[in-house]
């Protein structure tokens, strides 16, 4: 079941297991409860079924502080505002410092300045002394030697600061990354997915660009997890998110859209263009043979089924992913293995 499916009487029947799984577990009938629980029974986050399987596993039960740090590491969004915010005051101190250590230097330089006009009107009279000049001679030596000292200082200031503000740069972009991508595979996560299809939406409506949607999943997967465990199963998805990101066009954006479930954002293309890229992708993935890591048995071959609909001037986000969805339904229905793409208000099995 997907996301987007918690209507009629399948929806109330998954409501209705939630909640129950919340009372088995003894847990307070909290919204973020009842909402981990949802995730949790039909795998729409990566990653959270496997944790709380492995709590379950080792106690016998979840309790509420577990389910206060799963909430926090899978839905809540303030650590990482909380990490922005950190570091953006961090820079913007740096910055600060660097901004007042040039102002102390524009005083200096000033003052420096200063000094080079009395001596040059001191040197304009005639009747100067030897004491006299050697005095107005040490004088600017002296400044001299102040003003390289405070240069030196500075540079080495703004040297570190720059370094500081570098670095501080890096770490908010990996702040970034860390919050757009999914952390088993490396591909988008579903937060980038959906900025970035409302991006590309847009553009393709002002620049009369195709826009095409494709969405796929392993095909019996569940069964494949049952018999070799969710470590290996990881494995499997990391494979296919890597063959997927090395065939997918550059500017295209392969995200995990559920637990073994794939989106393909594919901009200037048009479906039937999708249709010959995913069947290469759907290809490639057939014939590679699988072996466990741990122990080098062979897994057999892993196949996909592959859905896409191309952009129409009705659409919404949500009305493209659904039209992909069931095209991607369309194609387990005539067997699996195989790319099922919306041409023209027909489906083509590929």
């Amino acid at each position: 079941m997907k996301i987007g499916e918690l209507t009629g009487d399948k929806g109330r029947t998954t409501g209705h297991q939630a909640v129950d799984g919340v009372i088995d577990h003894e847990l307070s009938a909290s919204p973020q409860n009842y909402e981990l629980w949802l995730h949790y029974q039909n795998d729409w986050t990566p990653g959270l079924r496997n944790e709380i399987e492995s709590y379950i596993s080792d106690t016998g039960h979840l309790d509420e502080q577990q389910t206060e740090l799963l909430y926090d590491k899978y839905f809540n969004s303030s650590r990482f505002s909380a990490h922005v915010a950190q570091t953006g005051a961090k820079l913007a101190s740096e910055l600060t410092a660097a901004l007042q250590a040039l102002n102390q230097a524009g005083h200096r330089t000033e003052e420096f300045s200063g000094h080079l006009d009395d001596a040059a009107e001191e040197l304009e009279q005639s009747s100067l002394s030897p004491d006299k000049i050697l005095e107005i001679v040490s004088k600017l030596s002296s400044a001299t030697q102040q003003m390289s000292e405070q240069n030196a200082e500075l540079t080495k200031k703004l040297e570190e600061s720059s370094s500081e503000i570098s670095d501080l740069r890096e770490h908010l972009q990996t702040i970034r990354t860390e919050a757009l991508t999914d952390a088993l595979t490396g591909v988008a996560n579903r937060k980038q997915f959906d900025n970035m299809l409302r991006f590309r939406t847009h553009e393709a409506r002002n620049l009369g660009y195709p826009l095409t949607l494709a969405i796929c999943d392993i095909d019996h997967f569940k069964s494949f997890n049952d018999t070799w465990g969710h470590q290996t199963g990881d494995q499997v998805i990391r494979f296919v998110a890597a063959t997927l990101e090395r065939l997918a066009l550059k500017d295209h954006l392969v995200a995990r859209y559920g637990g073994e479930e794939f989106a393909i954002i594919m901009p200037r293309v048009t479906a039937e263009e999708a249709c010959d890229i995913l069947e290469r992708m759907r290809k490639a993935i057939e014939v590679k043979k699988l072996k466990r890591k741990s122990t080098g048995d062979s897994l057999g071959n892993v196949t996909m089924s592959f859905g896409a609909a191309e952009l129409t001037d009705e659409d919404s986000c949500s009305t493209l992913i659904r039209r992909s969805d069931e095209q991607l339904y369309a194609a387990k229905r005539a067997g699996r293995n195989q790319v099922s793409v919306e041409l023209q208000k027909e489906t083509r099995a590929a």
